[in-house]
């Protein structure tokens, strides 16, 4: 599904060159749920604004489901940033005056899909996410899980071959983060191949995979056996069986 190779980035502000990226590699398959951590600085949200399509690559391949993205245009781009990757925020970027159903309803209207059938799909990815009751609620009626759950409600919307998610946890209790990782673990049982960045090992190691980055350089690729189950820890935190 993805293939970089000897990927580069180099921000030149005309008196300082920064590489944030000196020559990644790897391949990520179908259905892979894959963490990427690193410092401040390491590249790491450099790296996801590449896959996302929000930037471009000084140099390098990076293969997007078949196709090298660097022959693609700006049309291609928009069109696949729409359609076929769902992006989840850390401040999860919701429109205050929408409602969550409008919200989750808005990436299927720029996907020109009829009302109708765009607002089935909107309740019943709410529901999916938890939240068939909170569907009328503003951003600002709703906590920050309900929120982060709304945002990847969106995400999923026009039902995109990979979810990236940037530090999809940052703004939320140990709780919360739970709830919201066992919601992208079931979409990934469910076939979703999922990016999430993340500077918490604890959020980190729910991926079945880590890419591990510092300077601008890939320095280990682990997997993860077997990942942390986010639904099981909170059906034991609720019987008291652990603790955080």
């Amino acid at each position: 599904m993805i293939a970089v190779n000897d990927l580069r980035k180099t921000y030149d502000t005309g008196t300082i060159t920064v590489e944030a990226l000196r020559g990644i590699s790897f391949n990520i398959d179908q259905g892979e749920f894959v963490a990427i951590m690193g410092a401040s600085g390491s590249g790491k949200s450099t790296l996801m604004n590449l896959l996302g399509l929000l930037d471009v690559p000084t140099a390098g391949s990076y293969i997007l489901n078949h196709k090298e993205v660097s022959a693609l245009e700006e049309k291609d781009y928009a069109r696949i940033r729409n359609q076929e990757i769902g992006f989840v925020f850390q401040t999860f970027n919701l429109l205050p005056h929408l409602t969550a159903l409008h919200n989750v309803e808005l990436p299927m209207m720029y996907a020109g899909i009829k009302l109708s059938a765009r607002r089935a799909r909107a309740t019943m990815l709410l529901e999916r996410v938890g939240l068939i009751d909170r569907m009328h609620h503003y951003p600002n009626e709703l906590s920050g899980g309900q929120n982060q759950r709304v945002a990847i409600a969106r995400a999923i919307a026009n039902n995109p071959a990979i979810i990236l998610a940037d530090e999809p946890t940052g703004a939320l209790d140990s709780i919360t983060s739970l709830e919201v990782m066992s919601v992208f673990q079931q979409l990934n049982r469910d076939g979703a191949t999922i990016i999430i960045v993340t500077h918490e090992e604890s959020i980190a190691r729910h991926a079945g995979r880590i890419l591990r980055l510092s300077d601008g350089l890939l320095i280990a690729d682990d997997k993860v056996e077997p990942p942390i189950d986010a639904g099981e820890t909170l059906n034991c935190l609720r019987k008291g069986a652990i603790s955080i």
